[in-house]
């Protein structure tokens, strides 16, 4: 459980917004038109200098050098930027941002909710913010579209609510996307999973089996799928579908397309099934699908079996093996019309290996099954799992302890990575490795 840090009393938080809002009207007396158009952040720093150097000369307002400095940044912060959410969005140690109306902001770090002293004046504080956020990417937000998804600039991906959806006035979400792209070396200093467990996984990759990558939100299923594309050859013709763009593909021939909302006529939408039965006319190699999460996974599928081996896609589900009830019940969604049992026999011929993510309860976020389909029966698609987590209890820090190790189970896809000219080692499917106390 979070503990609520010391806020700022509020005769001075207060004082503080009134000092913002003061320097800012002179701000823009002091300035025509033109000049605000044609000023950069420096040009800009030098004239609230001075608009604060006359307020505590003519005024007599107590301010240090700190604070005034201060002040100044938040007030570009205010004029260039998202306001207080600025000094958010420059600590890299920071993965989420919510904002629960505009006197309560929560941060995610090391996997751990933690609430901060930043505070908004108030809700129309929040709601510019907002706007700003969803104006720079052709979005909309008002009473008629309350709910919007968007995006920064840096590809941290933005999910936003105002009233009367909402009733604790604006709620904003952001997922951040560090600056520095995780390698695979920094997700095997994590423990995010085995160096033997990569080896298969990009072997998978090469051999251009079809990956469903499942877990819950915030799991690290887009970071995981980031990690796949890497093994993609760099000739191969990537066609990538999201709702939010968030993958971030290395490679050069890549086609990226992303889902419009329906516009303010109510027309217009671009639904993921539309990009993915539009994807086929492109001539892809492999076809990926941020998040699988409607009508679009019969589309999948079909692609999936008649020809783009090699796609991949996520879709939340507690387990593998809800991964594939909840792929079921999407296809139901795109026609209801089809036998369950055509249903399962179209997933397993389709996917052929699953991988498991999951946030653990120390906030690391671990592969902790991967396995490899091997047909139906009647009520369920089957899977043998070829590596998984063992949980064997918390350490005194708090850090999940266990181990990873091979099942012993020899995948039936062994034979397609040979005539790719993968050979892995028989020891690969032996491997035990702890996780580390430290």
């Amino acid at each position: 459980m979070s503990t609520r840090p010391p806020a700022r009393p509020a005769t001075g938080t207060d004082r503080w917004f009134q000092l913002k809002s003061q320097i800012h009207s002179r701000l823009l007396n002091s300035l025509d038109p033109d000049q605000l158009r044609t000023l950069n952040k420096d040009g800009m720093r030098d004239q609230i200098g001075l608009v604060v150097e006359k307020l505590v000369l003519d005024d007599g307002v107590p301010m240090t050098l700190g604070e005034r400095e201060r002040l100044v940044e938040e007030i570009l912060d205010e004029v260039f930027g998202l306001g207080p959410l600025e000094v958010l969005l420059k600590d890299p140690t920071i993965s989420d941002i919510l904002i629960n109306g505009h006197d309560n902001v929560y941060v995610e770090r090391n996997g751990r909710l933690v609430e901060t002293n930043v505070r908004f004046k108030d809700a129309g504080h929040v709601r510019l913010v907002i706007d700003r956020i969803v104006s720079n990417i052709g979005r909309r937000i008002d009473d008629s579209s309350p709910i919007v998804d968007a995006r920064l600039a840096d590809g941290s991906r933005v999910c936003a609510v105002i009233p009367p959806l909402s009733l604790i006035g604006p709620v904003l979400s952001i997922r951040r996307f560090g600056k520095k792209l995780l390698t695979t070396d920094d997700l095997l200093k994590n423990e995010t999973f085995t160096a033997g467990m990569l080896d298969f996984l990009s072997a998978c990759v090469e051999a251009r089996l079809n990956v469903l990558i499942s877990g819950g939100s915030g799991s690290g299923k887009t970071t995981l799928l980031n990690t796949l594309t890497r093994f993609i050859p760099e000739e191969e013709r990537i066609v990538s579908i999201e709702d939010t763009a968030e993958l971030q593909i290395q490679q050069s021939h890549v086609v990226r397309l992303e889902t419009r909302p329906m516009n303010i006529e109510g027309a217009g939408a671009i639904t993921q099934r539309d990009l993915v039965i539009n994807a086929l006319r492109m001539r892809p190699d492999r076809i990926l699908i941020g998040e699988c999460r409607g009508a679009e996974a019969l589309d999948m599928l079909q692609a999936m079996n008649t020809g783009h081996d090699g796609s991949m896609t996520t879709v939340h589900a507690n387990s593998g093996r809800d991964a594939f009830s909840r792929i079921e019940t999407m296809v139901m969604m795109a026609s209801q019309f089809i036998p369950d049992y055509v249903i399962r026999q179209m997933t397993a011929a389709a996917i052929q290996i699953v991988v498991h993510m999951a946030r653990l309860n120390d906030g690391s976020r671990k592969v902790v099954e991967i396995g490899e389909v091997i047909g139906t029966d009647r009520d369920q698609v089957d899977t043998a799992t070829v590596f998984e987590l063992e949980r064997t209890g918390m350490n005194s820090r708090g850090k999940v302890m266990g181990h990873f190790h091979a099942t012993g189970y020899k995948p039936a896809c062994l034979d397609r990575l040979r005539s790719y000219g993968v050979h892995l080692p028989e020891s690969l499917f032996r491997e035990v490795q702890a996780i580390k106390d430290n």
